[in-house]
Parts: C-alpha cells; sequence; structure tokens
C-alpha cells in the first residue's frame, strides 16, 4: 500500500516536479570541476594502482581544488602506507552509461581499485532502477576484464532529501528515488566477494555542502575519502 500510494502521489505531482525540474536546472549555480592534477604518484610503500570514476562529485565539483576533492582527500589516506598510482576518469553530468563508454576507452591502463560515485545522473535523468542496475554490473564486469579490478568501493546515492537547492516536493522525489536507487545497489553488490558498497548517507548536515546547494563541500570530500580509504586499506594490508 505504501509504494502504490508513493506512484499516486508521483502521478498527481508530474505536471509540478517536471516544472521545479526545469527551474532548478536554470537557477542552480554551474559550479566548475576542481582543478589540478587527475593522475600521479604519491606515497610509499606497497604498490598500489587506484582508479577514481564517476560524475560531478567524482570531479570534485564544490572543492577549488583536487586536493581538496574526493581523489586529494582519498591519496591523503592512502599514501601514508602505499605507493599509490592513481588516475580520475571523471565529468560532470556523467551517467553510468557515459562511463562505461569512458572506461571502455582505457585499453592500454590497468588498476587494483576502482572508486566509483554514479547515479544521481541516471536518478534525474529518469532511467529505471533495473536498466541502471544492468549498467552498474556492465561496468563492473569492463572494469574486472579489461582493467584488471580486484577491489570496488561503490558509493550509494548521497542524501538527496536534503539538499538545498532543491524545493518541495522536488527534494521529496528525488531524495526517495535515490534511497531506494542505493537500496538496491547495496543488495545488487552484496553477493560479489570483491565489491563494497560506502554509505554516502554519513552526514544530513547540508552547512557542509557547497555553495549550490547540490554538491558536496570539502568536509564532506574528506569524510569520504577517509571511508573509502579504509575500506582499501583493510583490503590490501599485508
Amino acid at each position: 500500500m505504501q509504494d502504490f500510494g508513493y506512484k499516486m502521489a508521483t502521478v498527481a505531482l508530474a505536471p509540478l516536479l517536471l516544472l521545479q525540474g526545469r527551474r532548478v536546472r536554470r537557477s542552480v549555480p554551474r559550479l566548475p570541476e576542481a582543478s589540478g592534477p587527475r593522475a600521479g604518484c604519491s606515497g610509499t610503500g606497497p604498490a598500489l594502482r587506484v582508479l577514481i570514476a564517476g560524475d560531478s562529485a567524482a570531479a570534485g565539483v564544490g572543492a577549488e581544488s583536487q586536493h581538496q576533492a574526493l581523489s586529494g582527500q582519498l591519496m591523503a589516506s592512502l599514501d601514508r602506507e602505499f605507493r599509490v598510482e592513481w588516475r580520475l576518469e571523471a565529468k560532470t553530468g556523467a551517467t553510468t552509461q557515459d562511463t562505461i563508454a569512458r572506461l571502455a576507452a582505457l585499453t592500454d591502463a590497468r588498476f587494483d581499485v576502482m572508486v566509483t560515485s554514479l547515479g544521481v545522473n541516471d536518478v534525474t535523468g529518469g532511467l529505471g532502477i533495473g536498466s541502471w542496475l544492468a549498467q552498474q554490473q556492465e561496468l563492473r564486469e569492463l572494469a574486472r576484464a579489461a582493467l584488471g579490478v580486484s577491489q570496488f568501493v561503490v558509493a550509494g546515492l548521497p542524501p538527496v532529501d536534503v539538499f538545498p537547492a532543491l524545493p518541495q516536493p522536488l527534494r521529496w522525489y528525488l531524495g526517495s528515488r535515490a534511497r531506494s536507487f542505493s537500496h538496491c545497489l547495496e543488495q545488487d553488490i552484496a553477493p560479489e566477494s570483491d565489491a563494497e558498497f560506502l554509505d554516502l548517507r554519513f552526514t544530513l548536515d547540508p552547512s557542509l555542502m557547497a555553495s549550490d546547494g547540490f554538491h558536496p563541500g570539502p568536509g564532506i570530500y574528506r569524510r569520504w575519502g577517509e571511508l573509502a580509504a579504509e575500506m582499501i586499506k583493510t583490503r590490501w594490508r599485508d
């Protein structure tokens, strides 16, 4: 009954949701991706090759530099124990299907770990959960077969239901879909021994977000990088 009520409410609100979505796209400031290098080597210790892939959050929108963004925060936590060779393949607006195509072009690259940030653009683009999960599976299969990845740190969707940039009821609608996508993704990867789910709902404080009210700020990136690093260290420590 609860699911039926949600569907009925969505149908009734469809014209308003469409209108609000158009207004948000026009009104939310478009922040740049974080500046700085998108590949490098740092640290000392056992060699570890890390790929960060995905959307605007992976690209560091909301942080001034990659040092403050996910890539920099992740490397700062890893390079105390490993010599990390890392690469960032991310773009604002990227969907899971976009990322599959992007990684398929990396014909000469090999990695041990892949950290992903994907789903928000699939949700806002209206992709169904079943299609999205199939694309996520395709992405992991590609990374295993073509890139040699043996560990996946798969981020869930962020807490869209607290994004200040989104008015109600659009915030409620997109937040509900984001939670459903995350829940299904966590269940889908559970049987895969090389994949771990990282829940991004570790803070619901909108004051830690970027000025656009839609992307993480440096404090969120720092905690995200620390959590991802702990998952990686646990698997790769001697």
